[in-house]
C-alpha cells in the first residue's frame, strides 16, 4: 500500500468537527481569562489580593469566587482538550493510511506550537503563557496514543498524586524554615553572633515572610505603565524565563501532563462527545462539585482567615490538585448537560466558534489586554473587581466576532498559519462554498 502524501492528510473539515469539543474549548478559553486578567492588570497579586487591587468588600468576594470556582479548573479543561487534540490528529491521520507521515505531522505541529509559545511569552509579553509547556508535554503523548483509556486515566491520577506529595513536601520545608528562622531571629535580637548556617536560615525565613511593600508595588506598576516596548521585553522576559524553566519543571508534569492524559482517557470513554446519558453527566457534576468545592472552600477559608499568610497558603495548597481536579470534573458534567440540551442554541454556536478559533482568541487576550493595560497606561489602576469589566468586554467581542469571522474564513488567522506550517503547504483560507454541520452530526446518540 502506498503511503499518502502530506497533501492528502489535510486539516479537519467543518463537517468532521465535534460540536461538543468546540463548545467546551470555547468555555475553557474564555474562562482562562478570568484568572489571567489579574496578571495582565495588577502587580504580584494573583494569589494574594492584599498586595494590589484590593482585598476587602467586592474585591475580596471577587477573589474568593474565582479562587473557588475557576483557579486551575479552566486551565485543566483547556489542557484536557489539548491532549484530545493531539490524539484526534493522529487517529484521523492513521485512519486515512498516513503511516509514518502522521508522526511527521504530529511532531512538526507540536514544535511549531513550542515556537509560538516562545514568541507569545517574550515578544507578545505574557509571562503566564501556556503554549510552550503544552508543546513540551505534548511531545510525550505520541507513543501513548493507542493506550487504553483506563491506564491513561490511572497515569494521569498518579501524576496528580505526585504533585500533591510535592506540595506537602514544600509545606513541610516551609514549616522547618519558619521554626529555624524564628529561633535565629530571636538570637539576632539578643545580639548573638550567628553562624553561616544560621545566617542562611534567617535569609530563607525572611524570604518566606516577604511580600512586596506598597512602595515596591507602586514603583513596579509605574515602570510597567511608562516603559517602552523593548524595556517591557526585558522586564517581562525575566518572568517568562522563570516560567518556562524553573516553574515548568516543578509544576508542568503534575499540572499539565496529568490533565492531558486524563483528557485523552475521557475522550476515549466518549465523555466529551456529549454521547453519554444525562445521568452520567449529572453524577459527574454532583460528585465533582461536592468534593471539589468542599476542598476549595476549606482552602479558601484558611487563606482568608490567615490574612493571606504565605505559610498558611502553602498549607492550603497541599490539597490544591485534589480540589481543582474534582471541580473540573463538575464543570465537565455541567457543560455536557448544557451541550446535550437545546437551550441557548445561539450561545452554544457562539461558544463553538470561539473554540474553533481557540489559538487566535488566546493570543488575542494577550494583545488586547496589553494594549489596554500597557498601551493605555492602565496597569495597576483598576481594583480587582473592576478587571472583570475588561473580561466581560473581551468575552462579548470574541463571542460576536468569532462566528462572523468563520462565515467568511475556514480558520482563525493563527490556526490557518499553524496548519499551513504543519502540512508544509498553504491551506485554503477563505470560504468559497461554506461547509455546514447539523446538530445531528455534531452530537452522537446516547449510549
Amino acid at each position: 500500500m502506498n503511503t499518502p502524501s502530506i497533501s492528502h492528510l489535510e486539516p479537519v473539515k467543518v463537517s468532521e468537527r465535534i460540536h461538543s469539543l468546540d463548545v467546551v474549548r470555547g468555555i475553557a478559553l474564555l474562562g482562562i481569562l478570568l484568572m489571567n486578567i489579574v496578571g495582565f492588570g495588577l502587580a504580584w497579586s494573583y494569589s494574594n489580593p492584599s498586595i494590589s487591587g484590593g482585598d476587602t468588600g467586592a474585591n475580596l468576594y471577587t477573589w474568593i469566587t474565582t479562587n473557588m470556582l475557576f483557579e486551575g479548573t479552566m486551565r485543566g479543561l483547556f489542557t484536557m482538550l489539548f491532549g484530545m487534540g493531539f490524539i484526534l490528529l493522529t487517529l484521523r491521520g492513521e485512519k486515512k493510511g498516513g503511516g509514518i507521515k502522521v508522526a511527521d505531522i504530529y511532531y512538526r505541529r507540536t514544535l511549531w506550537l513550542l515556537l509560538f509559545g516562545i514568541i507569545h511569552g517574550y515578544l507578545l509579553l505574557w509571562y503566564g503563557e501556556i503554549l510552550y509547556p503544552y508543546a513540551v508535554m505534548g511531545l510525550l503523548l505520541f507513543p501513548v496514543r493507542h493506550v487504553n483509556p483506563k491506564p491513561l486515566f490511572i497515569a494521569g491520577i498518579v501524576l496528580l498524586t505526585i504533585g500533591v506529595f510535592l506540595d506537602f513536601r514544600d509545606y513541610n520545608k516551609g514549616v522547618e524554615t519558619y521554626k529555624a528562622g524564628t529561633e535565629v531571629q530571636r538570637l539576632k535580637d539578643q545580639n548573638q553572633t550567628l553562624t553561616t548556617e544560621q545566617t542562611e536560615q534567617l535569609k530563607a525565613f525572611t524570604k518566606l515572610n516577604q511580600t512586596p511593600t506598597s512602595e515596591e508595588v507602586s514603583e513596579y506598576s509605574s515602570k510597567m505603565r511608562n516603559s517602552g516596548y523593548f524595556k517591557l521585553v526585558d522586564i517581562i522576559g525575566e518572568r517568562v524565563f522563570r516560567s518556562q524553566t524553573v516553574f515548568f519543571y516543578r509544576y508542568s508534569p503534575w499540572d499539565i501532563l496529568s490533565m492531558m492524559l486524563i483528557g485523552m482517557a475521557l475522550f476515549k470513554w466518549k465523555v466529551f462527545n456529549a454521547s453519554l446519558k444525562y445521568k452520567y453527566y449529572l453524577i459527574m457534576m454532583i460528585v465533582g462539585y461536592a468534593v471539589g468545592l468542599t476542598v476549595n472552600y476549606f482552602e479558601t477559608s484558611m487563606i482568608v482567615n490567615s490574612g493571606f499568610d504565605k505559610l498558611t497558603t502553602m498549607k492550603a495548597d497541599r490539597t490544591y490538585q485534589i480540589g481543582r481536579f474534582f471541580t473540573t470534573i463538575g464543570h465537565i458534567g455541567l457543560i455536557m448537560i448544557f451541550v446535550k440540551s437545546s437551550i441557548l442554541k445561539f450561545l452554544q454556536n457562539a461558544l463553538g466558534a470561539v473554540g474553533k478559533m481557540a489559538l487566535t482568541n488566546y493570543l488575542m487576550h494577550t494583545i488586547l489586554c496589553n494594549i489596554y493595560f500597557l498601551g493605555f497606561n492602565m496597569f495597576g489602576k483598576l481594583q480587582r473587581y473592576e478587571l472583570y469589566y475588561v473580561v466581560g468586554l473581551i468575552w462579548i467581542f470574541q463571542l460576536i466576532i468569532s462566528p462572523i469571522w468563520l462565515k467568511y474564513f475556514r480558520y482563525g488567522p493563527a490556526e490557518w498559519m499553524w496548519r499551513s506550517l504543519t502540512y508544509l503547504e498553504k491551506q485554503p483560507f477563505r470560504i468559497n462554498k461554506p461547509e455546514t454541520i447539523t446538530r445531528k452530526q455534531a452530537i452522537p446518540k446516547p449510549l
